[in-house]
């Protein structure tokens, strides 16, 4: 079976793509308009990129009618944003702030999410996230034009807020983060079943 991306509409491609490309890390973005209005919104084309200078990655797609995601909007506006890092326990409020709010309305507020103050930007962090890390605007990328299209941030690591209860011996414990992935329609999968493979030398 060959598919032909060359031949699908962006509509029919995107099954495939988020079917075939799993598990996806998801990047719970949190962000501020010029007008001081928080955002609050997950992304699974979500990544790192290298340790110098500390740098990741999220991609806000353009919605079906085109339009730019609000985070995308703010991080124009406010060159600064948070990656809050989803475990289990939180996934039910990660869902919730994928629902599509007039702009300007705070996902925090709406489906009353705990802040923390950020130490180095201004968009606020989720207070129960294991892991925040806060980051300055590198740049944005697009690819494309229209529906579907993407828009690639990058943003430059300034710091991490990490709960001690994750980490065993000074370093984060996988097992204690217990975090979740994105699969293909409405399936996740969580980070219980772990296995080891020493790389070779």
């Amino acid at each position: 079976m060959v598919i032909d991306f060359q031949k699908l509409a962006p509509r029919e491609s995107y099954p495939w793509l988020i079917n075939a490309i799993n598990p996806r890390p998801i990047a719970w973005v949190s962000t501020i308009s010029a007008a001081g209005k928080t955002n609050l919104a997950p992304f699974s084309f979500f990544q790192g990129i290298c340790a110098s200078p500390p740098t990741l990655m999220f991609t806000g797609a353009n919605d079906r009618t085109g339009k730019m995601k609000d985070s995308v909007v703010n991080v124009e506006q406010v060159p600064e944003f948070v990656v809050n890092i989803v475990p289990y326990a939180l996934r039910e409020p990660m869902n919730l702030t994928s629902a599509p709010l007039p702009h300007g309305e705070s996902e925090f507020e709406h489906f009353n999410i705990a802040t923390a103050p950020s130490t180095l930007v201004k968009p606020p962090r989720v207070a129960a996230s294991p892991v925040s890390f806060e980051c300055k605007l590198d740049r944005i990328v697009r690819i494309g034009e229209g529906p579907l299209a993407g828009n690639v941030v990058f943003g430059t690591i300034l710091c991490a807020h990490v709960d001690e209860s994750v980490v065993t011996g000074g370093a984060l414990d996988p097992r204690k983060l217990d975090t979740i992935g994105r699969m293909g329609g409405d399936y996740y999968t969580r980070t219980t079943e772990l296995f080891t493979i020493k790389r070779p030398t």
